[in-house]
């Protein structure tokens, strides 16, 4: 999913208001298992409750400001965008494992194939990383590609390090060194609760786009940056909360577009096109 651009480059105030909301009212209506949406008097009360003013949602006679509007507007974006565009596109481990097989075949892929962390009868290849991996690999055309980075994501300025992630990431284009483009794959199949460990996975994402924020800010250097994740369970059933705060992470500039499940398929090829067409360029 990208953006929407109604809501790009907003203030960090706006998203400051966005978390203290949905932390008071909660993301999601217990009865329909939905992402909620707060109506303006609601948005005015949990603001109250909280000790902070509300007065900044209504304009002098009453009606409701720029912000206000503003505000509620992305709220229910966020929800329709969630129960119905994001939703019917996870899958779970039997679907995946079927459209990674299906695409293996179709593909023809001989990209190595990279196993779960999981044991037992819970170890299987990493569908979704896999998927991604062959579609990188099947679009890349004449550039070689970091699938498993075994190193820290680097910037070099003739040659030398002017910026090195803290963390390593799940792939990288066309090199782990001076990448167009860098991706996060957070795929939980076979997992049965929300654990710490995911929620440990938004917050590593989230790290990386503040450092690469504050790379293009001081050295005007833009690396694209993917989080690619999946399983319905995991992600709707256990920790819809989260998906929630990974679509306000895009929509702060940390995260250049989500990917989730089937979306891989179509959207993975259009990239990697743009990500080759970049590279030819400098």
């Amino acid at each position: 999913m990208k953006p929407d651009q109604r809501f790009i480059g907003l203030e960090k105030t706006f998203w400051a208001h966005v978390r203290s909301i949905s932390q008071e009212l909660g993301y999601t209506d217990r009865k329909t298992k939905k992402i909620r949406v707060p109506t303006l008097q609601e948005l005015d009360e949990a603001l109250n409750r909280l000790s902070l003013s509300s007065a900044h949602l209504h304009n002098k006679d009453g009606t409701v400001s720029p912000f206000g509007i503003k505000l509620h507007a992305y709220f229910s974006y966020c929800a329709e965008l969630l129960n119905n565009q994001v939703h019917p596109l996870l899958m779970d481990a039997t679907k995946a494992e079927k459209l990674f097989n299906a695409l293996r075949k179709k593909l023809g892929s001989t990209t190595p194939i990279t196993m779960n962390k999981q044991k037992g009868n819970k170890k299987k290849p990493a569908f979704l990383t896999g998927i991604v991996n062959m579609l990188v690999d099947a679009n890349r055309k004449e550039f070689s590609c970091d699938l498993d980075p075994r190193q820290l994501t680097s910037v070099t300025h003739n040659g030398m390090p002017v910026r090195t992630l803290a963390r390593r990431v799940d792939g990288a284009f066309p090199s782990v060194i001076n990448p167009v483009a860098i991706w996060e794959v957070k795929e939980y199949y076979h997992t049965k609760t929300f654990g710490s460990r995911v929620a440990d996975g938004v917050y590593e994402t989230l790290l990386d786009g503040m450092e690469l924020e504050e790379l293009n800010m001081s050295e005007k250097i833009h690396i694209r940056h993917y989080l690619i994740l999946d399983d319905e369970f995991t992600w709707w059933q256990c920790g819809r909360s989260y998906l929630c705060r990974i679509i306000d992470m895009m929509h702060m500039g940390y995260v250049d577009e989500v990917l989730f499940g089937l979306e891989t398929v179509e959207r993975i090829p259009a990239l990697v096109a743009e990500w080759v067409a970049a590279a030819r360029s400098r």
